[in-house]
């Protein structure tokens, strides 16, 4: 099972090691390019894709688990109709996107709270950015698919040539056609199709037989549409709540000031470089869970409940080392700005803690999207929500920032612990049906 784990988790770490490295290198171009307002700039327009982007997320999770549920019932007609399904939601929720763009900078330019340089900088980079919407969501189907049919290195090779491009372009245009935080947008759009490409091209070699069992028709009907976002409806209020979470804490950062704002960013950049090598071990109980589910196969569902939870506590001990001693030496990688080192190794504290706090939550996300325990990870997600708007609400007045991330950590330690008093539930084919 280990095994299996491992042959699922390390091309996910890869791939999604990359994810924040990419971001880290686009904090570290424009903090070596401008003052504060580039390293604002960037964490705003990461702010806003977030807030766009991440209400889709279901198009990856729920095509994950249900991908999955289908490949362990060896029914690879359905598997083909959710891919369907999904690409067609993608591809109409893109054409809106880029329509809706200018209504978007209209109430972002409302909405926040920052210097009017910052503002400027953040929308430039959103113009460009956005009109890689087709790719970036035609991948987030793609990529659930792939993973659902225990195939994660696909998505590790996509991973790896789109970042790749994406850094190369955002230099090149940066430092040599001096397009400032616009070549950092234009690397993005470039490397995002190239990444859609390289998606499509890897289907048609591995799955193209396939490709004679596809009927647009049956898998856009619209009974089958209906049920399709029914299941994942539960995986879009969950993703609502933690949009609200991750985008208050740049918006409330910004009225504390670019210096705090910048600060918060570098230690996020932290923070999601975990989460992303935490995830790989999600994406693997994604897979194994829903293949197990699939298969009704419940002794193999506990153990790699189990076993998934041990690798997550190992990671967890890593990453608090590496913060505690090297916090300084990463947050210099991302900047040469010494006032906002200084000011970041304010809050340092609180990052050395987040693995800890926050490596169940990873690990339970993963187990239940492969079950689609989708309800019950709405649930766990409304109360854990909740419960950082009221924390951040009663400590703010007194401490700060401090009581910013103070809010942060109860937010992923709820969600972890709350997770984990459900487990039981889902350690059975049948419980974990009746909750999907």
């Amino acid at each position: 099972m280990n095994k299996q784990i491992l042959r699922l988790a390390i091309p996910s770490i890869i791939t999604n090691i990359t994810v924040p490295l990419l971001g880290m290198v686009d904090v570290a171009i424009v903090g070596h390019i401008g003052q504060a307002s580039y390293i604002a700039a960037i964490a705003l327009a990461t702010m806003i894709f977030n807030l766009v982007y991440w209400n889709f997320g279901f198009l990856r999770m729920g095509t994950s688990g249900l991908t999955a549920q289908a490949y362990g019932a060896e029914d690879r007609a359905e598997c083909l109709r959710i891919l369907v399904r999904g690409m067609a939601i993608a591809l109409s929720a893109a054409v809106l996107l880029i329509a809706l763009q200018q209504p978007i900078d209209f109430l972002c330019r409302r909405w926040i709270h920052s210097s009017q340089e910052t503002l400027d900088l953040t929308m430039v980079y959103f113009h460009i950015r956005i009109w890689a919407a087709p790719a970036t969501l035609g991948l987030y189907v793609l990529k659930g698919w792939f993973i659902g049919m225990q195939n994660a290195k696909a998505p590790m090779w996509i991973a790896i040539i789109l970042n790749l491009v994406n850094i190369v372009g955002s230099l090149v245009f940066v430092f040599v056609l001096h397009y400032g935080i616009a070549g950092v947008a234009w690397g993005t759009v470039i490397a995002q199709y190239m990444g859609l490409s390289m998606a499509v091209v890897i289907w048609f070699y591995k799955y193209g037989k396939m490709r004679h069992d596809i009927h647009i028709r049956e898998s856009l009907k619209i009974n089958e549409m209906i049920r399709f976002f029914k299941i994942n409806a539960d995986i879009f209020l969950r993703t609502l709540c933690l949009i609200a979470v991750f985008t208050f804490i740049p918006y409330i950062s910004a009225e504390m000031g670019d210096e705090v704002l910048a600060a918060n960013t570098l230690l996020m950049q932290l923070f999601t470089l975990l989460s992303y090598i935490m995830d790989g071990f999600a994406y693997a109980g994604e897979s194994l869970v829903g293949r197990y589910v699939g298969a009704q196969d419940n002794p193999s569902l506990r153990r790699v409940i189990r076993l998934l939870l041990l690798w997550g506590t190992g990671l967890a001990a890593m990453f608090t080392v590496l913060y505690a001693l090297c916090g300084r030496g990463l947050l210099s990688i991302l900047t040469n700005k010494v006032e906002v080192i200084d000011k970041a190794m304010e809050y340092i504290i609180w990052t050395v803690m987040v693995p800890f706090a926050g490596f169940a939550a990873f690990i339970y996300d993963g187990i239940y999207i492969g079950a689609t325990a989708s309800k019950a990870m709405r649930n766990v997600m409304f109360v854990a929500t909740a419960a950082f708007f009221a924390a951040y609400y009663a400590l703010h007045n007194t401490l700060g920032n401090n009581g910013l991330w103070i809010a942060f950590l109860l937010f992923l330690v709820l969600r972890g612990l709350l997770m984990h008093l459900g487990v039981r539930k889902l350690e059975s084919v049948s419980s974990t049906s009746a909750n999907s």
